[in-house]
């Protein structure tokens, strides 16, 4: 089927769909200029050099835009994706009023889902190291609840928590928001949508009404609307255009028949050879269909939704953030909130029903700097929707031809890296340096070639290049590490 039989008007040959980068606005009083230093905020010198040691040189619009509202204890809602540096945002202005004193819980932040709790709780963790002993707990779902009792008996200044579990503790007396001062609620609009309003609407309930709000949300539904009418106090509005910048990511449209989907994302992979490739899907059938056929063309890749097991999921992302699958398959909703660096594309597998999702997905290339290219797959019934980002770019979308797509040879897509899966996390008192030390010391394996590591709470993950994983593998399970001996695997 020939490009232009959708909507011939959008087949014209056009430069690349111009949507601009990371574009903000702040929908309060116009602003002229906006200071992007972070040392124009009133922060601690020890923040300041902690901040500058991260390597964070500039504020990003958000920040820019959020942080001195933040900072001045006012509520806030701030419309914004990630990647646009909300975290640090909240962060910074969070750990800004703590008292490293008094160990309770002082700042909570509610997430939608674990793993963005962990991904959280480990960025604010970088951002407390200026301070002493500062505490941050995850409190989630899928782990046991006994551990997470007995952490909370000795206190802590930070939690960051799913509805859910947070509600449990409320219930059990184990948590205490008495000295609260600061409520985040991240990504807000995904908890909405996963069910969560009454879980939220409890929480903040049992909060001081004195508390600072911070709600973070990547869209503006009618729930958040009624969530910050009841519980917010006169919020100051920031609002973070989710656009793209067609320097940074290059958009493509091709045309398909129904019938030929599978066949299209292979193509498209062979031609491109992206290192790391996220492919959309509408439901959890899609993904794995997806993951079926790309796997029988000898591509790595692995699935990712909503009805994966905790440990299965920790193991799916570990793979991806760490190299060792070159493609994650994943519904909208389970890759929510999933702050994955140098992405080099998107694969819509068929395009998203709503525009503003679409605009989602695209963003999570060209990242950091970096180049991106994001494909989406058209079949006829979905021209509507294809119409529909035409129209919220304010754009011409870029058309090309299937036929187009040419294979570049070489071998199967495969990662340059192999996870070792071991039987010891968090709990067992293990820590990256174990592993690191265990691998180049008694296995001989030297530190370039070892990769990512990952610690869950009973297992740890760690990348290892392919040419030495089964040295890595045959030396670790005869070894020990930290002294003991764990069962290691090769995924």
């Amino acid at each position: 089927m020939k490009s232009g039989t959708v909507r011939p008007e959008l087949s014209r040959k056009v430069a690349r769909g111009c949507y601009t980068a990371r574009h903000f606005v702040l929908q309060a009083s116009p602003v002229t200029t906006i200071a992007t230093a972070f040392n124009t905020l009133p922060l601690s010198a020890a923040m300041l050099a902690n901040l500058e040691s991260l390597g964070y040189a500039q504020m990003t619009p958000i920040q820019a835009q959020s942080l001195p509202v933040i900072l001045k204890g006012m509520d806030l809602i701030a419309q914004a994706k990630t990647g646009s540096g909300k975290t640090a945002a909240f962060g910074i202005g969070l750990l800004n009023p703590i008292n490293p004193r008094y160990f309770g819980c002082q700042a909570l932040v509610i997430c939608p889902t674990r793993e963005l709790a962990d991904q959280v709780a480990k960025e604010i963790r970088r951002l407390a190291r200026a301070e002493d002993n500062i505490k941050v707990l995850t409190l989630c779902g899928g782990v046991s609840f006994g551990p997470q009792i007995a952490s909370l008996e000795h206190g802590a200044h930070i939690i960051v928590g799913t509805p859910g579990r947070i509600q449990q503790h409320l219930r059990k007396g184990s948590l205490v928001l008495d000295g609260l001062n600061t409520l985040i609620l991240d990504e807000a609009d995904r908890m909405l949508d996963m069910g969560f309003y009454d879980a939220i609407e409890d929480i903040i309930e049992q909060t001081p009404s004195r508390r600072q709000t911070l709600l973070f949300s990547a869209t503006y539904p009618v729930g958040i609307k009624q969530l910050a009418s009841k519980f917010m106090r006169d919020p100051q509005t920031v609002k973070a255009e989710a656009f793209h910048d067609d320097t940074q990511i290059e958009q493509r449209f091709y045309e398909i028949s129904p019938e030929e989907r599978m066949s299209a994302v292979t193509k498209v992979l062979h031609h491109f050879r992206p290192a790391s490739c996220v492919a959309f899907c509408f439901t959890k059938q899609q993904v794995q269909e997806t993951v079926d056929h790309l796997t029988s063309k000898g591509i790595s890749a692995v699935g990712l939704h909503g009805d994966l097991e905790q440990r299965d999921r920790d193991q799916v992302l570990a793979m991806f953030a760490n190299r060792s699958t070159s493609v994650l398959v994943a519904t909208d909703v389970a890759a929510r909130g999933l702050d994955i660096d140098a992405l080099d594309m998107v694969i819509n597998v068929e395009l998203a029903r709503d525009s503003e999702i679409h605009i989602h997905r695209v963003g999570r290339t060209g990242r950091a700097g970096e180049k991106g290219i994001a494909v989406s797959l058209v079949a006829p019934s979905e021209a509507h929707r294809a119409q529909a980002i035409e129209q919220l770019q304010k754009a011409p979308l870029n058309w090309d031809q299937v036929d187009n797509l040419k294979s570049q040879g070489g071998a199967p897509l495969q990662p340059p890296m192999s996870t070792l899966c071991i039987a010891g996390g968090r709990k067992d008192k293990v820590r990256p340096g174990d592993i690191l030390g265990a691998l180049t010391g008694d296995a001989g394996i030297p530190g370039a070639q070892v990769g990512k590591i990952a610690i869950f709470d009973f297992q740890s993950y760690v990348a290892v290049e392919r040419t030495v994983v089964m040295q890595a593998l045959q030396r670790l399970n005869n070894g020990k590490i930290k002294g003991r001996s764990l069962r290691v695997r090769v995924l």
